[in-house]
């Protein structure tokens, strides 16, 4: 193995989805230079993330639902197989 090109190590680390303000401790190998003192009292390397499950539209359920009737009907009409 090369030596230097490898990650330090798993610790924890927290990832915090900055636009619902909802945060979470997992083991990860990222570098980041923020940090963050967590509710057990420690200090926890921060990553700032702009979406996560708890403000994605398909996991939060604001997803909007797309017309594929329609649109599959349109490709039979231009593409689809000529009837005789």
């Amino acid at each position: 193995m090369q030596k230097g090109i490898h990650p330090k190590g798993y610790r924890p680390v927290v990832f915090k989805d900055m636009s619902v303000d909802y945060a979470f401790v997992t083991q990860s190998a990222v570098e980041t230079s923020d940090t963050i003192e967590w509710e057990d009292g420690n200090t926890y390397p921060l990553v700032k993330l702009e979406i996560s499950n708890m403000s994605h539209p398909f996991f939060t359920g604001k997803q909007k639902l797309l017309d594929s009737t329609g649109r599959v009907e349109r490709f039979n009409k231009r593409y689809g197989r000529k009837t005789k």
